[in-house]
Parts: structure tokens; sequence; C-alpha cells
């Protein structure tokens, strides 16, 4: 690599924004644009439905670098600008607008979309998705302003603004079309714990429920309707039912897309020149042997260093386990490893789980799988070590609190 190539990032979130600074912290001299289709400066998403939203950090906070680093670092921001088209013959990239930019080597950190639902008023006013800075500004505000809260879906962003919206004093109406929040992610085991959590604080669940739509006013939301004809009165709606990943630049460019980009253990896509992290990224991981598509923010932190490196043509395996936290109420969590829905076979607690202060494990055959430690704090290191070792591990040792982890991960 020399002073006179050009890398191209799209996509100027965490994923973006520490792919930057991988490349200029391993050499790499030559120009760095990174563009991004929103206006602020690239930001974290995990504080938009816990700590910002809840209004206990600041703005700034969330923030990667101040503007000022980008500078001190050569790299170029160009914001508020959406590309449009990847022109793979020509190695460009086309913004909105018509201008055009040359790549040698080109990083798609697109992220993801919320999805909603589509049903009668989904478009109202008064009904809200969070993925953004800006939505998080609105929630903010809405949260601040109502008395009732009706959130569609009951997975970690659903849960985490149902957690703010308690703590601010709005009654909160959950309803999930599985039987138990977290269901596909957790099981039903630790999903009860959630389950159990939320109900302690008020939450109302509606569980085994469909949307049919959204009741207005006006143009505004004033609830919803359930499948059984249930109706919910609410000052606004969330819509927290997953996301997409947005892949749609590299499908019409001809790279292989399925579920995200699909990519190499270097985070190498089927074009040799274009590389993706972050939520957008599906790719081979070698521990599992399998391709990988996690939407949390240890990937698009993580990832970069490994696609810098394949991109100044250095070997690279992004290998590191999978990892995700969560704050509601009193409750924090983090989550190491990967376990395919239905995937286990039996599920191990250590620890007081009434209390929630514990440990869960996911085993198949034996072999830890997954882990998560609840009020329990510096044991990630040791369960993904267990983990790793693919170790064959008795149920009961694992259990006893006696017994350290890194024991079992010895054999």
């Amino acid at each position: 690599m020399n002073s006179t190539d050009t890398f191209v990032v799209v996509g100027a979130g965490l994923a973006g924004a520490k792919a930057a600074e991988a490349l200029r912290a391993q050499g790499f001299p030559g120009r760095i644009v990174l563009i991004g289709a929103e206006q602020h400066l690239p930001y974290e998403r995990p504080p938009l439905s816990k700590s910002y939203l809840s209004g206990s950090s600041e703005r700034e906070k969330v923030f990667v670098h101040p503007e000022s680093w980008y500078a001190e670092q050569n790299i170029e921001l160009c914001l508020d600008r959406a590309v449009t088209r990847i022109d793979r013959d020509s190695r460009s990239v086309q913004l909105a607008g018509g201008d055009q930019i040359g790549y040698d080597k080109l990083l798609l950190a697109t992220g993801a979309s919320p999805r909603s639902l589509p049903v009668p008023g989904a478009d109202a006013d008064g009904v809200y998705l969070l993925r953004t800075l800006d939505d998080s500004d609105a929630l903010r505000t809405l949260l601040a302003g109502i008395r009732r809260l009706v959130v569609i879906g009951a997975g970690w962003i659903g849960l985490e603004v149902t957690a703010a919206a308690r703590q601010a004093g709005v009654e909160v109406t959950v309803v999930e079309s599985a039987e138990l929040p977290l269901l596909r992610v957790l099981g039903a085991e630790v999903a009860q714990v959630f389950a159990d959590l939320h109900a302690g604080h008020g939450v109302d669940f509606r569980f085994n429920a469909s949307l049919t739509g959204i009741r207005t006013d006006g143009g505004r939301a004033t609830g919803v309707t359930l499948g059984d004809g249930t109706v919910i009165e609410a000052d606004a709606v969330l819509m927290a039912v997953g996301v997409s990943p947005n892949s749609r630049l590299a499908e019409e460019a001809g790279l292989e897309v399925d579920n995200g980009i699909l990519l190499d253990s270097a985070l190498r896509s089927s074009d040799l020149d274009i590389f993706a992290a972050g939520d957008v990224a599906n790719a081979l991981h070698p521990f599992y042997g399998t391709h990988v598509r996690v939407e949390h923010w240890a990937n698009a932190l993580n990832q970069p260093a490994a696609v810098a490196a394949a991109m100044l043509g250095q070997p690279a395996s992004y290998d590191r386990l999978p990892y995700f936290y969560t704050d509601q109420y009193d409750l924090g969590m983090e989550y190491v490893g990967y376990v395919a829905p239905g995937g286990y076979d039996q599920v191990v607690f250590r620890g007081d789980v009434a209390g929630r202060e514990f440990l869960a494990f996911w085993l198949s055959g034996g072999r830890v799988l997954a882990g998560m430690n609840v009020n329990v704090w510096d044991v990630v290191d040791d369960v993904r070590a267990l983990i790793q070792s693919r170790a064959v591990v008795p149920a009961d040792r694992l259990a006893d609190p006696g017994v350290p982890l890194a024991e079992l991960a010895a054999g």
C-alpha cells in the first residue's frame, strides 16, 4: 500500500469510524474517505436505548471521536451523503447528487435498518422506531411527556426502552408474538428471568399476541388493536420488531448476499477488493465453521482491526466470540458465545437466579456454547475460555460456584 491509494468506507457508524482508526494505526498512509448518510459524527448505538435514553449519560459520550480527531488523522468525513451505487468496473462509489469517489479498497459498514409491520396506521404520527441518535432524542422527549406507551416486540431494544419508560414513570404494555420475551435468543429457561424482571416493575405483557393495526385519531396514534380484538389505548407506539441488514448496495453490485453480505473469515466479500464489517457482515466464523451475522456493538467495535489488516494485505481472521450486554433497571448482563435457536439441549445455572445474581450456560452434548453473567462481574474471559476449550463439562460441577471456571476449561 502507498500514499496514492484511496480506501473508501461506506457507513459512518462505530464500525466505519473504528475501521478508519485501525487503518491509520496499522500504518496506512493513503487517502481515507468515510461516508455517512447521517449528519452526525460517527456514534455508538448502545447508549441510544440505554444510558443516553434514560438521561444518565451526556450526548457527547455517544460519539466515537471528537470532530477534531478526523482532521488530525487526515480522514475525510463526508457526512449527510448517501451512497447510491457501487460501480465495480470503474472501482468507484456514486453519491446522491451524482458525485463519484474512486477506491482501491472499499469497506461496507452500512449497518441495519429497523423493521416495521405492514399494518394500518404504521406510518401515523406517534409511531416510533429506534435506530438513530435522532430517534433516541425523539424518544427522550416523548417519555418526558406521555402517560402510556405500547411497545411492539420484546427483544433487546423493546425491553431496554421499556425499562427507560418505566423509570420515567410511563405505563408500558409490551405486545409480543412469542410466549416470553427474548425467547428466540435465550430460550425459555432464561427468558423467564426477563419476563419476571419487567413484570416486577409493572410492565403489562401481552404474549402470544399479534398486531392488526395502529389506532389513530387525526393521523396520530392512539393505541393498537390486537388479533383477538383487544384494544390497548396509548399515547404513543414503539415498533421494536428487529432489523434488516443494509445489503442493497452490495446486492445491486453483484456481491454474494444472504442475510447480509457474505464474507470469508477475513471479512472479504466475493469481490476481493470489497470488505464489510458490523451489522451487515455475515462472516465465516473460524470457531463455529459457519457464517454468523451478529447485530451487536462488539462486532462493530472489534471487527475493524481485522478488516483493516485484510484491506492492507496482511493475514487476518476474525475469530472473536460474539458478545453483547444489556442494562435494564438494576439488572446488568453480559453474554458471550453463540447458540442458534433450538441449538442447545441443556441450560445450567450457577448462583442465585431468584436474586438475579447468577451465571447461565447453554450446552449441547455437555459442551458450553454460550454463557451469560447477570449482576456477576469479571467472568467473561473465563466463560469465553470455557467455550473455546470445547471441554465436556459435568453439569453438577458447572453449577457449583466453588468450582473455578478455569478448572473446567482445563478439562
